[in-house]
């Protein structure tokens, strides 16, 4: 099978059915697989998945297990040679995971790679885009809303200085739409380290596949619209914060 594409719900309705028409319609000549994994949804995700898609392969959690954790558990059924980790509320365009395993396919050392994402309207999403590694002092700016006042301060954090319209290797990639060479994944041991419930799971990836000595490369040969995380805005800001320190703190212990 070509690839697995894995996706993680959570009260999901307004976006999920659209996705899965997306992927669809975007592995028109290639072999595919869609795993959902519902992380106890409250609202109509799963009765959506279940009446309209019935080839989805499903997981149903009877409660949050997080991000990292309920992609692991899809992986261990991926049968795909590539997976694409994709959040409920990406749209792919037609044919577009055609081109990007073609591409992939000609690059053996590119482990983990990430697509131009725009937003609903085609523009560019900054805030989707591949970052460099976080040091302490970025994420410390982030913590206490710095950039809400000084929003250049992240500039090098935020790669200002990349022309993504160019193909090139980065630090780090968005977990919201990741392809990785399911090598990789079976030479790690799982895809994200479980010790993250959310937030910085993927940059680990990233190191992770760098430290195996894979590369991880940006290209905007194929676009995805990102809805940037309609699921996670539910969350009051006092949960995400608590998380973002939590796994912030988990990333700088494991790599420091």
């Amino acid at each position: 099978m070509d690839i697995s594409i894995i996706t993680v719900t959570w009260n999901s309705e307004k976006h999920i059915a659209e996705q899965i028409r997306s992927v669809i319609s975007a592995c028109s000549g290639i072999s595919f697989e869609q795993i959902v994994v519902d992380n106890g949804s409250g609202d109509g995700t799963i009765e959506i998945i279940e009446k309209n898609f019935p080839s989805v392969k499903f997981i149903k959690n009877n409660h949050n297990a997080g991000f990292g954790i309920a992609n692991n558990q899809a992986v261990k059924m991926a049968l795909g040679e590539y997976v694409l980790f994709l959040n409920p509320d990406m749209r792919l365009t037609d044919g577009s995971l055609a081109i990007w395993l073609k591409w992939m396919g000609e690059r053996p050392k590119v482990g983990i790679s990430g697509c131009r994402l725009v937003t609903e309207d085609g523009g560019l999403n900054l805030e989707a885009m591949p970052r460099r590694f976080p040091l302490v002092w970025d994420q410390l700016l982030v913590i206490l809303k710095i950039p809400h006042v000084f929003p250049s301060v992240l500039n090098h954090y935020l790669y200002r200085d990349k022309d993504f319209s160019k193909e090139q290797n980065v630090d780090s990639l968005r977990g919201s739409c990741m392809l990785v060479r399911h090598e990789l994944i079976e030479k790690l041991g799982y895809a994200f380290d479980p010790r993250y419930y959310i937030w910085f799971e993927d940059v680990d990836l990233c190191r992770e596949a760098k430290r195996l000595g894979f590369e991880v490369a940006y290209t905007p040969i194929v676009s995805a619209t990102d809805a940037v995380g309609k699921s996670f805005k539910k969350r009051n800001v006092f949960w995400k914060q608590f998380q973002l320190i939590q796994s912030m703190l988990k990333y700088f212990w494991k790599w420091k």
